[in-house]
């Protein structure tokens, strides 16, 4: 008899039902439907190692491109090419991170913002918040993750798992982290990826009244708190638990984040954790999210 997995088995239970609806059994037995639909990669296993180890150089060496992560990885005695460097890393959404000349030109309808944070103080909760995908890999393919993020207290509002780069999965978290903190930020800050640059992404943005900033492309360092978010996500939990599909992944991550943003503490924030500045910003001198407070602080800085 064939084995069955957990997700199989959640699966063979929604499958050939009239009612309720995928969507409300899905919520009933704690599936995202993005792990419902969830297919293994088609990538050889030779490959899926290969680019667990990118993943692993690229945290390590960010400003690496190909030529390096190669030279890396023969040293290593692992012998591959460039040119299947370069495709997996397109694959998993990663590029060396280094400032450049000049700006890429977004795609069609796609527009580019400008940065809005340079010499900004940010000095309080829901002033400024940043999204960013990661690459998460499991045991047989990957998923891609979200994290929208609070940029002051480094709370995390919202995430969202899906295993497409598009930009819905963006959105949802958006509309979470909205949901979740009751009230939208005066700036929001992303990198140019396409996701974030279409225009669903940027309308429920804006239509929220929030203003849009973009770092500059290949430039980690204006978005850098998000980017040391992934660092603590993998080596914490994602290497450490091997997740062997998108339901285990699912539920691993929504405990790592609540340990993440109510017991971990930081010691950049005095070894509070994000929830306490999040929640209780009186206490750690936190300012209220108005435009005011931020241009005062500016000033006096």
């Amino acid at each position: 008899m064939q084995a069955v997995g957990p997700v199989a088995r959640r699966r063979a239970l929604i499958q050939g039902q009239d009612e309720p609806s995928i969507r409300r059994q899905c919520e009933l037995l704690e599936i995202s439907r993005t792990a419902y639909y969830y297919q293994p990669c088609p990538e050889s296993e030779a490959n899926l190692e290969l680019m667990r180890r990118l993943d692993e150089l690229h945290l390590e060496h960010p400003v690496y491109g190909s030529r390096r992560l190669a030279v890396l990885l023969h040293r290593q005695g692992c012998q591959v090419n460039r040119k299947r460097i370069r495709r997996l890393m397109r694959v998993m959404g990663i590029e060396a991170l280094y400032p450049r000349g000049s700006l890429s030109q977004p795609g069609e309808g796609h527009e580019i913002f400008p940065y809005l944070l340079k010499e900004v103080a940010i000095n309080g909760p829901n002033q400024v918040w940043c999204s960013d995908i990661t690459y998460i890999p499991m045991q047989h393919g990957f998923m891609y993750l979200v994290a929208v993020m609070d940029w002051w207290s480094r709370y995390v509002l919202a995430w969202e798992l899906s295993n497409t780069m598009e930009a819905e999965f963006c959105i949802r978290a958006w509309e979470q982290a909205l949901a979740h903190a009751g009230q939208a930020p005066l700036i929001s800050n992303t990198d140019q990826g396409s996701q974030f640059t279409s225009p669903g992404f940027v309308d429920a943005v804006q239509s929220a009244g929030v203003e849009v900033s973009m770092d500059g492309r290949g430039r980690w360092i204006d978005n850098r708190m998000i980017e040391r978010l992934w660092r603590s996500v993998k080596y914490e939990d994602v290497y450490l638990n091997d997740y062997g599909d998108g339901l285990s992944a699912g539920r691993g991550l929504r405990l790592y984040f609540e340990r993440y943003n109510n017991l971990r503490p930081h010691q950049t924030l005095a070894n509070a954790t994000p929830g306490d500045w999040y929640h209780r910003p009186q206490e750690f001198d936190g300012q209220p999210a108005t435009w005011a407070a931020m241009q005062a602080c500016r000033v006096r800085s």
